[in-house]
């Protein structure tokens, strides 16, 4: 709401090509049209790297698949997050329900989520909190953007100075988001930013 208040408007599209030139960047839609600006960021998550291929880029960003299954508020009467860091789950109490989730699962965006990794950890959680109901729950899979160094990829793109890459923070994307932010904006107006951003480039692979 904030960015829409002060001039930003949000869209979604499939992008089929990424390109640059000297007067700046351009997106090409699906439907074929094509969005022009003077300058772009690329943060599409677990879909980044193969946008920064359009651009010669070849950055070897892997998924980090993880799974949650979120019950009915009713399932256990937990008050804080519980970590089970031994196990690899954890159990969190939302206001949409509880959610027990973890997981690591290296397998890329185009293979379908398998679901018996959510039901494992619903069994352990199930061992560990005894009264837990696991019933009406509801599974889930996402990616988590992840580099061979555990290193975010935070810099402008090989030849094309008008792209800067936002991405690949693995687990810590909403932790680091505003700081990245930061040093966006910071790229973008072309001041330096507040420490060395080298361990981040894009070049260092």
């Amino acid at each position: 709401a904030y960015a829409e208040k002060n001039g930003a408007r949000f869209e979604k599209a499939r992008i089929d090509r990424v390109g640059a030139g000297q007067d700046g960047a351009t997106l090409t839609l699906a439907d074929g049209t094509v969005r022009q600006a003077k300058c772009l960021v690329i943060a599409a998550g677990a879909w980044s790297h193969l946008m920064a291929k359009h651009l010669g880029d070849r950055i070897p960003l892997e998924t980090e698949r993880g799974y949650n299954t979120t019950l009915p508020k009713t399932a256990f009467d937990v008050k804080r997050q519980l970590i089970f860091s031994g196990h690899g789950f954890v159990v969190t109490p939302l206001e949409t329900g509880v959610r027990v989730g973890g997981a690591v699962e290296l397998g890329g965006i185009e293979r379908p989520p398998n679901y018996a990794r959510s039901k494992a950890l619903l069994e352990k959680a199930k061992s560990f909190l005894p009264g837990l109901d696991p019933a009406g729950g509801r599974e889930w899979m996402g990616f988590r953007p992840s580099l061979p160094d555990s290193l975010p990829v935070i810099g402008g793109a090989r030849h094309a100075g008008t792209i800067v890459y936002a991405f690949g923070h693995g687990h810590l994307g909403l932790t680091q988001a505003a700081a990245t932010g930061r040093l966006i904006r910071d790229l973008i107006l072309g001041q330096n930013p507040v420490f060395d951003l080298s361990p981040f480039s894009p070049n260092r692979f």
